[in-house]
């Protein structure tokens, strides 16, 4: 351990961090940066920031007269630049000081907006795949300047030298790295090349590769981005948007949207998927910020409930985070969401007033995104609400097809209990809409805003049972015996039995039994299982009487008239268990423990009663 030198060092004095370097590149290695690959996204960053510099410093220089050079050839990686250049105090002041940035010097603080990079950490980056860094730069600011050259080491280390300006004939700026042997797979020259063209295919400065070989430099960015350029006629126009798209994102999109907010400088495009996808599933978006890749995770670009698009879009005005691989949240990224959102709407308006192929397709693939957003946004729920499909009575429709036929539309909590009714409403003639599924029941409730002659009402089972028609009171009495049989048979559930006529005559019994009451009904055991301690007091407050379930046993059935004549106990006992799990197994709802014991013990009884007989 070594003691502090209190001499050099007297006790309240101002001490200087030590920084280990090789420690902060690790660091940022796997806690700031995804990916060694940012090194050169890093290196390109600068680059375009001295160009923007110099731009400044020239502002009647042509376009494309400025540009950036990149060079790899498996023993090294160079990237050269025609921007504003370093002197010599440039160079001990900003790549000698970690965290300090060129772009916050004073003589240019007030065009900060018009950089790329704000936190000055960039070049660090250089480390994760080069144990030294080579800078050579010349500065544009003053005619005449030397060249400078910079030479930075992993272990903390740095040399400064200045050099004839013969050295670098022309202002601007080289970056040189020499890889580490262990980072050939982002320093190889195809990996170059395809690293440059990922972060930079939309950068408004001319970039070349070359590998070493000879031959001419090829363009990473021959084009200007696609919504940037000159086309005959609109469809031309969408026909490039909806390819870029494409091979982008690798779907041929349902149709493209084009995103232009001049306020923040953000142009793009947003690509409706062709096929649908879980609510609630968010995918990333490719959003540039002055023509760089920031990210291709961009979430946070979109509201939640537009997750039926992806995104690529170019900005100016949007704040990248530290590792500048995503978005800052700020007032300004949550503006640009809500913009986006209502270009988003305008697009399903226009499609609702002038497309109705395209709205159909649309709606038929993303309706479930379509009725999150309608839940919330009255103006999407006037517009589309009578298109969306709903499952009904009349099978997969739209409300306002139902609502022609049906002027009071009833509505189901639940899957199970849509699936337990819907044949016996259907030939009842009620119209029944599934309100289980997300959104649904909601949405299905607000159909009177759009249509004021329908009335909208959940299903209960007093509804329901009302359509049923009686028996005669003769045939009542007859079965009156087998009635009893089965509901005492049935008292273990809670359910009553009744005799009725309806269609189809195929279904030989009906099971009506929702959700809440089956909840209560447990609520009220519970209470009696606890009765006389602290939860049977609490449960027994809230304890009302607990709602039955009903099995309702169709007289038009064959197979129920044959029931109800049985005189032997146990047999019409058995036939009257089998007769209630055959209904709760219609009806799709999870079983409890004792309804499959009912069931396999109905069936064996049944199957030993037929084995007697016929022996």
């Amino acid at each position: 351990m070594t003691l502090p030198d209190t001499a050099a060092n007297p006790a309240g004095a101002d001490r200087t961090f030590q920084v280990d370097l090789r420690g902060l590149v690790d660091l940022l290695s796997h806690h700031l940066y995804s990916s060694p690959r940012v090194y050169l996204r890093e290196l390109l960053q600068n680059a375009v920031d001295a160009l923007t510099a110099r731009h400044g410093l020239e502002p009647d220089a042509p376009t494309g007269a400025f540009g950036i050079r990149l060079y790899a050839d498996g023993s090294a990686v160079r990237v050269e630049d025609d921007g504003v250049g370093l002197t010599e105090a440039d160079v001990h002041t900003f790549l000698a000081t970690i965290g300090r940035s060129s772009k916050r010097a004073e003589r240019i603080a007030e065009q900060r907006g018009d950089f790329i990079g704000q936190f000055g950490i960039g070049l660090l980056s250089c480390f994760l795949v080069a144990d030294e860094i080579h800078v050579l730069s010349r500065s544009a600011r003053t005619p005449g300047a030397p060249a400078v050259e910079w030479r930075g080491r992993g272990d903390g280390s740095y040399t400064v030298r200045t050099l004839p300006a013969s050295a670098r004939p022309r202002p601007g700026t080289t970056v040189t790295l020499t890889p580490r042997a262990d980072a050939g797979e982002w320093t190889r020259p195809a990996q170059v090349h395809a690293l440059a063209r990922h972060f930079g295919s939309l950068l408004r400065h001319p970039v070349t590769f070359d590998d070493g070989t000879g031959g001419p430099g090829t363009p990473v960015n021959p084009e200007p981005a696609p919504w940037a350029r000159t086309y005959p006629t609109p469809g031309s126009r969408s026909r490039a948007l909806a390819a870029y798209g494409e091979e982008v994102f690798g779907f041929t999109p349902l149709d493209t949207i084009e995103l232009d907010l001049p306020a923040v400088g953000l142009k793009g495009i947003a690509c409706v998927l062709p096929e649908a996808v879980p609510a609630g599933r968010r995918h990333g978006h490719r959003v540039h910020v002055k023509g760089m890749l920031l990210s291709e995770q961009a979430e946070e670009i979109l509201p939640d409930w537009a997750f039926f698009v992806r995104c690529v879009v170019d900005a100016e005005s949007l704040r990248p985070t530290a590792s500048r691989e995503a978005l800052y949240e700020d007032d300004t990224l949550a503006a640009v969401r809500e913009a986006l959102a209502e270009k988003l709407r305008a697009w399903i308006a226009r499609a609702a007033a002038s497309d109705p192929d395209l709205l159909g397709r649309f709606l038929r693939t993303h309706h479930l995104a379509v009725k999150s957003l309608a839940v919330h946004d009255d103006e999407i729920l006037r517009m589309l609400l009578p298109w969306l499909p709903f499952e009904t009575t009349d099978g997969h429709t739209t409300l306002d097809e139902f609502a022609r036929t049906h002027r009071t539309v009833l509505v189901t909590s639940s899957v199970e209990e849509f699936r337990q009714v819907a044949a016996i409403a259907s030939a009842a003639g009620l119209g029944v809409v599934n309100g289980g599924y997300t959104y649904d029941r909601e949405l299905v409730h607000r159909l009177p805003e759009i249509r004021p002659e329908v009335s909208v009402a959940d299903l209960d089972p007093a509804t329901l049972t009302a359509h049923l028609d009686p028996v005669d009171r003769e045939t009542e009495l007859a079965a009156a015996a087998y009635l009893a049989r089965a509901r005492d048979a049935l008292a273990v559930f809670d359910c009553d039995v009744a005799l009725r006529t309806f269609q189809p005559a195929s279904a030989p019994a009906l099971l009506i039994d929702s959700r809440e009451a089956r909840h209560e009904r447990t609520r009220s055991q519970l209470a009696r299982e606890q009765e006389g301690g602290l939860w049977g007091d609490i449960l027994g407050a809230l304890r009302q009487e607990a709602p039955r379930a009903q099995l309702i046993l169709n007289q038009l059935n064959p197979l129920v008239r044959t029931a109800v004549t049985i005189d032997e106990p146990e047999l019409a006992r058995t036939s009257a268990e089998a007769l209630y799990g055959q209904a709760a197994l219609l009806s799709r709802r999870p079983l409890r423990p004792a309804e499959s014991s009912l069931i396999n013990r109905s069936f064996l009884d049944l199957l030993a009663h037929a084995l007697r007989k016929d022996s």
